[in-house]
């Protein structure tokens, strides 16, 4: 598999006055056209991580890693400027909710038109053509009335297939999701990861999927990453995440609900210092 995108040693520090705060302590993968799985609780370090690869760690914040490498591109040697041209045209990040992600003065035809003619030279009835044409992609039903809408004006479900559309207009080859459908409920999440599934396979997009969610990655995705304390303690095909033998990632499955079983109180993760090492 040729690697698309490239991580080694990947650290996101933030100085305070009681000291530095490591968020990303360590972390390495490598990323094909695949679906990657990154877990773990809030606070683990999965949305930092994703923010580091898309050049979006605020600026007080300090990235370092030995390689951070993206088709071929140093990422942490690249000028601001190019790295702007890189984001959302061949890298792009689904945020987690649209209610803070979209601007809510901007109608979502706009901000998905922008998107479009912020990286490529195309006239505005073109520009609309695409738009409207994406926003059938993610099966919304009537992309004429929601493309004059504001975000307002539309569910949550509908608002995350919006910003998914307007991430995937200019085609990028990696997509990172970050918790895209926390906020929905279970039928709008089957929606909105199918539509993902489709465009990934058809595009042959890489694909990094942030969640809490245990079950819903090990069925979406292909490999798992799991995270604690700003490190990877297990990788492990997402096929394979019932037999992980890390403690934490136990600790994590053994805490979820099943059905038919009575588990009152459910259990608790028995921290160990020695995993946050």
């Amino acid at each position: 598999m040729t690697a698309l995108l490239t991580v080694e040693n990947l650290r996101v520090r933030y100085p305070t006055r009681t000291g530095v705060i490591e968020a990303v302590r360590g972390v390495s993968f490598t990323l094909g056209r695949e679906r990657l799985g990154i877990v773990g609780e809030s606070g683990s370090g999965k949305s930092q991580t994703g923010r580091a690869i898309m050049g979006l760690t605020p600026s007080h914040g300090i990235v370092t890693a030995d390689r951070l490498n993206f088709s071929g591109i140093d990422l942490l040697s690249i000028s601001a400027k190019e790295r702007r041209s890189l984001r959302g045209k061949r890298i792009a990040m689904v945020l987690q909710d649209p209610k803070y992600s979209l601007d809510p003065v901007m109608t979502i035809g706009r901000q998905i038109t922008e998107t479009l003619r912020t990286h490529e030279k195309v006239g505005k009835a073109e520009a609309r053509d695409r738009a409207m044409a994406m926003l059938e992609a993610v099966q919304i039903r009537d992309p004429k009335r929601v493309y004059d809408l504001h975000p307002h004006e539309v569910s949550g479900g509908m608002g995350q297939r919006a910003m998914i559309a307007m991430m995937l207009i200019a085609g990028p080859e990696l997509l990172i999701a970050d918790e895209p459908t926390s906020a929905l409920d279970v039928t709008v999440q089957l929606d909105v990861l199918r539509i993902m599934d489709r465009l990934v396979s058809e595009r042959g997009m890489g694909l990094i999927f942030v969640s809490h969610d245990l079950r819903l990655v090990s069925s979406f995705c292909d490999r798992v990453i799991v995270m604690y304390a700003g490190k990877i303690v297990e990788e492990i095909k997402a096929s394979e995440l019932n037999n992980a033998q890390h403690p934490y990632t136990r600790g994590l499955l053994n805490c979820m609900p099943v059905i038919g079983e009575d588990r009152h109180p459910l259990p608790v993760l028995d921290r160990k210092p020695e995993w946050a090492a």
